[in-house]
């Protein structure tokens, strides 16, 4: 009978094992759903209260400064309070945040939005602190953890892409628009995080009890006793700044590149309706990180982080340099992810500068597991406290685009091309993390 049991064990693991992963992708979908609004709603605002374009960039800055606020005390709550709580309470917030940008709209107030923003910034801070650390406990280190990471990204890309079309259905004018216009979007969120909140309330969520397996091929570890904490890790502290440099670079990139084309003065496109073709530009960009992510998943499973890092660190330079070098009055046409309600895809005739930028997708798609699943290798107990300094990091995403628009401001409008030498910055950096800074320098002391 004992015999018995242990074989039933195991299986009953295994099933709750699997009902964890589903929840934890489902998660990933909310984080884009609630960030990837931020950035139809700043065009909104901007109509809305007539207030500068740096100003519409706000909640997207609002949310991403909630990460600096909120990313180590959600390290902090997640040691010591375990997945499942923790998880709950950023839904939580996540509610009340979604609650406060609808009554925004209810009384037309930009302060008010501005503060559900941030609130909901808060949440989606603590739903990544859960879900990196728990995607790399559930798949064991390694290519299965990137490759969970990677599916887990996937969904991600498709909520937020159903952002994009979902709005483009509601606001056939952006010029008109209202927040208002958005309800049926606040109240689909609204809906998310109450059904998330009860799935997760009753489901059987793993808690970290045992140390975090290491990478395929080598024996688990514990920490040094000497070692205190994640920052302890050379590769860990090398991988927080790879984690702040990859979200600026992920966000700057279509910022820059929407700013650019719909330019009035610099009469990029030659159309009247510029804005909404470089909407639409810039929305194929988050259409290609799906498409990565879904060759991510297929080849995760085959390809380690740092090998999948280094190629596409390479590849993102190449393209950027060409895109910075290439002669803006050469024009192609390239299919782009509409933002309307009547067609999916169309052609846009761009110059061959955006559509090398907007392939940059590609390459951005897949770094994030990459570079979490290389950093947290060999941390054991330390995980959940190296999340939530990841998630501090993850502030670059609010920081970095500002500097490539600063930089366009000091070339007199005119250096929207310019700029991307700081995206080059950035991807020189994470090969740099690729090959050599993600090597754990603790566990080669300890061998010898």
């Amino acid at each position: 009978m004992q015999i018995k049991n242990d074989k039933i064990m195991p299986q009953n693991q295994k099933h709750g094992n699997i009902i964890a992963i589903i929840v934890m992708i489902f998660l990933f979908g909310m984080i884009a759903f609630v960030t990837n609004l931020a950035s139809p709603m700043g065009d909104i605002l901007k109509h809305q209260f007539g207030i500068a374009n740096w100003m519409g960039t706000l909640g997207v800055f609002a949310i991403f400064i909630a990460y600096a606020v909120m990313g180590y005390p959600a390290g902090s709550l997640l040691q010591k309070h375990g997945y499942k709580k923790t998880a709950l309470l950023a839904i939580a917030i996540g509610f009340t945040g979604v609650g406060v940008q609808t009554v925004s709209g209810v009384f037309g107030s930009f302060g008010i939005y501005l503060l559900g923003a941030f609130i909901a910034g808060l949440s989606v801070c603590l739903l990544n602190t859960v879900i990196n650390p728990m995607m790399v406990k559930l798949g064991g280190g390694g290519n299965k953890s990137n490759r969970l990471i990677q599916i887990g990204g996937t969904f991600s890309s498709i909520s937020g892409t159903s952002v994009i079309l979902l709005t483009g259905i509601l606001i056939p004018s952006i010029t008109q628009a209202q927040i208002s216009d958005v309800f049926p979007l606040m109240f689909a969120a609204l809906a998310i995080f109450a059904f998330a909140f009860i799935v997760i309330a009753s489901t059987n969520i793993p808690e970290n009890n045992q140390e975090i397996p290491a990478f395929a091929g080598m024996t688990q570890e514990k920490p040094m006793e000497v070692t205190k904490s994640p920052l302890s890790y050379r590769h860990f502290v090398l991988g927080a700044i790879g984690v702040f440099v990859y979200v600026g670079i992920e966000v700057g990139i279509p910022n820059v590149l929407n700013k650019w084309l719909q330019n009035p003065q610099l009469n990029v496109l030659g159309a009247v309706n510029a804005e909404v073709m470089a909407a639409s530009v810039a929305a194929t960009y988050w259409f290609l990180m799906l498409v990565g992510r879904f060759i991510g998943v297929a080849v995760g499973g085959r390809v380690s982080p740092k090998a999948m890092l280094i190629f596409t660190s390479c590849l993102g330079l190449i393209l950027t340099l060409s895109a910075i070098f290439a002669p803006s009055s050469v024009m192609v046409s390239m299919p782009v992810f509409k933002n309307d309600a009547y067609a999916l895809f169309g052609l846009a005739n761009v110059p061959i500068s955006a559509a090398l930028l907007v392939c940059l997708g590609l390459c951005t798609s897949v770094m994030w597991g990459g570079i979490f699943t290389l950093a947290v290798d060999g941390l054991g107990k330390h995980t959940e406290k190296a999340s939530g300094i990841f998630m501090v990091m993850v502030c670059g995403g609010g920081i970095l685009p500002l500097l490539q628009n600063g930089i366009i401001d000091l070339a007199g409008g005119v250096g929207h091309l310019v700029s991307y030498w700081v995206v080059v910055a950035g991807l020189l950096y994470l090969l740099y993390y690729a090959l050599i800074g993600s090597k754990n320098v603790n566990r080669a002391k300890r061998a010898h």
